[in-house]
Order: structure tokens, then sequence, then C-alpha cells
């Protein structure tokens, strides 16, 4: 099926005005078919990247925001509780739950 639709999108190539957006999608695809092929290898490799894409999301839409941490201390800052909290959200832990149980019983906390 896979190899079927790589000789359909190259048949479509050919019938397409060579500058539109929809030859460029072709064109894109094709240049990436080994690595779009990978997961008929692989049954590790995902199909699609969503997840990824969902998780750093936060991280690009901040990007800008980011930059005006007022320090390098508190770029610092913000860095180590960025990383922390999409690490608990990619290991299905409640950030909030996970820095306040950190937080009461951590290392330097008297009981």
């Amino acid at each position: 099926m896979v190899e079927a639709l790589k000789a359909w999108l190259e048949g479509q190539l050919e019938r397409l005005p060579p500058r539109g957006g929809l030859a460029e999608a072709i064109r894109y695809a094709l240049v990436r078919w080994p690595a779009l092929c990978r997961f008929l290898d692989d049954g590790r490799i995902e199909l699609d990247n969503n997840p990824v894409e969902r998780a750093i999301r936060p991280v690009a839409l901040g990007r800008k925001n980011h930059l005006f941490a007022g320090s390098n201390g508190g770029a610092d800052r913000w860095a180590v509780i960025a990383s922390l909290i999409e690490t608990a959200k990619l290991n299905r832990i409640d950030p909030f739950a996970y820095l306040t149980v950190s937080q009461k019983h951590g290392p330097n906390c008297s009981r």
C-alpha cells in the first residue's frame, strides 16, 4: 500500500503545476519518503509526532516571553521549573501535586 501511495504521488506530481501548493506538499513528502516509511521497519516508531509537538508547544509559545525573565538567574530558575513541569506531564504526573509534594517532603524538610 505504501509503495502504491508513492507511485500515485509521483504520478500526481507530473500532472500538477510545479509551483502550486499541492505540488510542493507532494515533493516535501517524496523527499522525506525514507523517513516517512521508517515506522514500517521499526514497530517502536510512532506514525505521528503529535505527543512531542504538544509537549514542546508551551516552550515555543513562551519563547519570546521567556526573554524577559529579568536576569540570568531568573532565566535559569524558569528553565528548571519549566523542565520539571514538562517532565511531570510526560510521566503523567500532575505538576502542581508533584511540586507541592516535593516541597513538603524534600531533603531539607524537617518532619
